[in-house]
């Protein structure tokens, strides 16, 4: 990364703050001025050249609470647009807030089911949404066209704000809270001191006018963060990619309070702008800025437009206007804003370097989440933890490779493609595939596995014909067409055998003389007990909410395995690392060193036992057993444990031995029904039991009693977390995860559909799949007693209510349970 020159006139620059945020646009100001706002200390901000500069200032400013089905998404909004109604009463500067409304279009039978969904849980959120008919949207919006609209989402508070008001206000607010803020003042890099266990710690930054000490660093800056991260080994995938919009002059009807119009099936967004029509561009196929880096002048530039490359797109987006194709273009702006790999952005401290946190790759809702990323990042800081589920933000979900040329060149063009396209369910990503690849991914592929990206891993998601090309089913809100295929591998584990490739699965070596005493601490069960032994356990922060869940294996008593999910790699190891100094133990990242197939249903043990010497009977080999075996050629690690509710095993294979042990196992078994299984079966066996699954149905903000994990905690030994369950269990509980099951076999869970007791919203589904083997979806949804009701939140209180979910505007009934509805008492696994 090339130095930035020394600005002309440099401001003074304090020795020292408690915190330093890099980056003045909207983001960064937000930080500064919630961290004021808290107290935290000397707040200062750098900004290389002037606010706003980068991104902001050119910012569209749409304010859309309508949209996600990620409460933490929703509730940000929220805060961001309340936020705004009140600085200018507290700082004296206007943010440019109009809520003159938002309308959604849906054009086509998908769009409305999605966004049917969509209204649902953000009315459960406190949205107002209206649903209107193509006249009412006619009448709010008399511009558009609507001879093609199936219906309108009305967001009567959304609107749009001014950017650059927004972040002066901000800035004025941090300043008045006692925080300092100095333009001019490029960050070079951090400077930093070993913490132990592979870590590094910040104690300041450098700037090219002298050295600052602080305890916290804050990268805010944009579409720079990945180039400033680099700079000191963090990184941070994130990649500039053209953004487009037109104002268009002349065009009948537009007027100061025009609601903004969102036509996302036209790649078009559209809102008055000074008198004028600004027409929004996210096109189905974008353009990446700037690969080998943003040049470090660049502040308040603009890209020459591809009108050849734009053209189609804008014919579609603007024939949702007529006559603004033969209006007066004013303006046809480009500029760069920044995309993460999974539209996601990049928060929270960083796994590299202790004290240095994120809030960067606002993927073009900077502005509509400003305050609200503001808020929850400075309350991570001063807390020492988010309050908020952050599991699908925190910048631990990503990796080093990520960040890689030739995978930002790729991905960048799709995920800014996704932004108007529709959401389905089982949509994957196609870009930037085959980055890691088990080394039985050709057996898989010549087995008929159909793929799908697992974290960058290639994980097979269900089987078509052996031989046989993958088919290309069109996506789809209803049942797929892979749906029956899906069922016979469920049925499969549940009658038979079948044997799942999850070699993705993140794997920990941890060894040492106090290894024991490391998990010990972190884990609520008991780890560290007999050799030879499987525990499954949450790990919980302070709080007694859930950090993790995993497995911990006892191999002797100075060596530890530890199984997490791909979704938490490099959380688990993270943490793992953060609570490691002053212990004598090491922790290695064993994943790629093992392959791990799950052989699982109740004929996997007659399937095992014909190729090993060793006793397989219950009695010799019982749940949660984990010993070293011999299969066919190899030494096999085997593990007595199930992730789907029946018996089964989990072999951790030297990679070197696993083609020929899936060979011989798919061999041994093709008589006795034993067939390749896909993640799809994996999701919908383990909903059918009720098995959690971090980062999908639990999060960082649930009680571990209240994830229904309280089994799996010993009160009794100390560990991390322990006091607030305790205090937790002195008080009746009021939110449970619940298993729901619809009672009709045809609707379909998917996540976020609202649940209700008695005509009153309680919750919603986190994690939906289709249960073969009960008749109907399932899901795991976290309900909570409403505001004001008296008692417990336990069986009794279950049985007395009428249950529902809403599944795209229409109420199912359903049942729900506290007790897994799949073999409630565990026969199938023990026996």
């Amino acid at each position: 990364m090339s130095e930035p020159s020394v600005p002309a006139a440099a401001p003074a620059l304090p020795s020292r703050a408690r915190a330093v945020v890099l980056g003045g646009g909207v983001i960064g100001c937000s930080v500064a001025y919630h961290l004021a706002q808290a107290g935290f200390g000397e707040v200062l901000l750098l900004e290389r050249d002037r606010l706003t500069s980068g991104t902001t200032w050119h910012a569209a400013g749409l304010m859309a609470t309508f949209g996600s089905t990620s409460e933490t998404s929703t509730r940000l909004r929220q805060y961001t647009r309340e936020l705004y109604q009140r600085l200018e009463s507290e700082t004296g500067q206007s943010t440019g807030l109009r809520q003159v409304g938002l309308v959604e279009l849906a054009t086509d039978a998908d769009r409305l089911e999605e966004y049917r969904r969509v209204a649902a849980f953000n009315r459960y959120c406190g949205v107002e949404v209206h649903e209107i008919g193509p006249d009412d949207v006619g009448k709010l919006f008399p511009p558009a066209r609507i001879d093609d609209v199936l219906a309108g989402f009305h967001i009567p508070a959304d609107g749009r704000a001014n950017p650059v008001d927004v972040t002066m206000a901000l800035a004025r607010g941090a300043r008045l809270h006692g925080a300092t803020i100095l333009e001019g003042v490029p960050a070079l890099g951090l400077l930093t001191e070993p913490a132990g266990a592979g870590r590094r710690r910040v104690r300041g930054v450098r700037t090219p006018v002298g050295d600052v000490e602080a305890e916290v660093v804050v990268n805010c800056t944009g579409m720079w963060a990945r180039q400033l991260g680099e700079a000191d080994g963090v990184a941070l995938p994130l990649q500039a990619a053209e953004h487009y919009y037109l104002i268009l002059d002349g065009v009948d009807g537009v007027h100061a309070d025009l609601p903004v119009l969102e036509d996302a099936a036209a790649y078009g967004y559209y809102r008055e702008e000074t008198g004028g029509l600004m027409v929004g561009l996210f096109e189905p196929v974008a353009a990446p800025w700037r690969l080998e880096g943003i040049p470090q002048d660049f502040s308040f530039g603009t890209l020459p437009p591809d009108w050849e490359r734009m053209t189609p797109f804008l014919e579609t987006a603007l024939a949702r206007v007529p006559g603004a194709a033969e209006a007066g273009v004013r303006t046809f702006f480009c500029g760069p804003e920044s995309f993460t790999p999974d539209l996601a952005p990049l928060l929270g401290e960083t796994p590299e370097v202790a004290g240095y946190f994120v809030a960067a790759g606002m993927n073009s809702i900077g502005i509509l989440t400003g305050g609200g990323i503001g808020r929850v990042l400075a309350r991570w800081i001063v807390d020492g933890r988010p309050d908020v589920d952050v599991t699908g933000m925190t910048v631990e979900r990503v990796h080093p490779w990520q960040a890689n040329v030739d995978y930002r060149r790729t991905r960048a063009v799709e995920v800014l493609g996704t932004v108007f396209a529709p959401h389905y369910p089982h949509r994957t990503f196609r870009t930037a595939r085959g980055a890691k690849r088990s080394v039985l991914h050709d057996r898989l592929a010549t087995a008929g596995a159909t793929f799908r990206d697992v974290s960058g891993w290639e994980g097979a998601d269900w089987f078509g014909e052996p031989g046989e090309r993958p088919v290309e089913h069109p996506l789809t809100w209803g049942r797929p067409g892979w749906f029956e295929r899906w069922a016979g591998e469920h049925r499969t584990v549940r009658e038979a055998a079948g044997v799942f490739d999850m070699s993705f699965m993140a794997k920990f070596l941890v060894q040492g003389p106090q290894a024991g005493e490391l998990l010990e601490w972190l884990s609520a069960n008991h780890v560290d007990g007999a050799e030879g032994r499987v525990t499954y356990t949450p790990w919980l922060n302070e709080t007694g909410a859930v950090e993790a869940d995993l497995t911990v294996t006892k191999l002797d008593c100075e060596r530890y395995l530890v199984v997490a999910s791909d979704t938490v790699h490099r959380h688990v190891e993270t943490w793992l690392r953060r609570h490691l100094p002053s212990r004598a133990a090491t922790v290695t990242d064993v994943t790629s060193a093992y392959t791990l197939l799950s052989l699982q249903g109740p004929r996997s043990r007659e399937v095992l036992q014909r190729l090993t010497t060793a006793d397989l009977s219950t009695a010799a080999f019982p749940f949660r057993t984990a010993r070293e075996i011999d299969v066919a050629l190899a030494r096999v690690l085997c593990l007595r444990i199930t992730y789907v509710g029946e018996l089964g095993y989990e072999l951790y294979l030297p990679t070197e031995h696993a083609a020929d042990v899936h060979d011989r196992l798919l061999d041994a078994g093709a008589d006795l029904g034993l067939r390749h299984v896909g993640l799809k079966a994996l999701g919908s066996l383990r909903l059918e039991k009720g098995y959690r699954d971090y980062g999908h149905d639990l999060d960082n903000t649930d009680p571990v009693d209240d994830a229904g994990l309280g089994f799996a905690v010993r009160p009794d030994l100390p560990f991390l977390g322990r006091d607030a369950v305790l205090a937790a269990r002195a008080r009746p509980p009021r939110q449970r995860l619940v298993q729901v099951l619809l009672e009709r076999p045809e609707p379909l869970l998917h996540h976020a559909e609202v649940v209700h007791r008695s005509g009153r919203p309680v919750g919603y589904v986190r994690a939906g799949s289709y249960g073969h083997t009960l008749g109907a979806a399932v899901g795991l949804a976290m309900i909570a007693l409403v505001p004001g009701e008296q008692g417990a939140l336990d069986e009794a209180w279950l049985d007395a209510g009428q249950w529902e979910v809403d599944v795209a505007g229409e109420l199912q009934p359903a049942c729900v349970s506290l007790r897994p509805l799949y073999d409630p008492r565990s026969e199938r696994v023990r026996d």
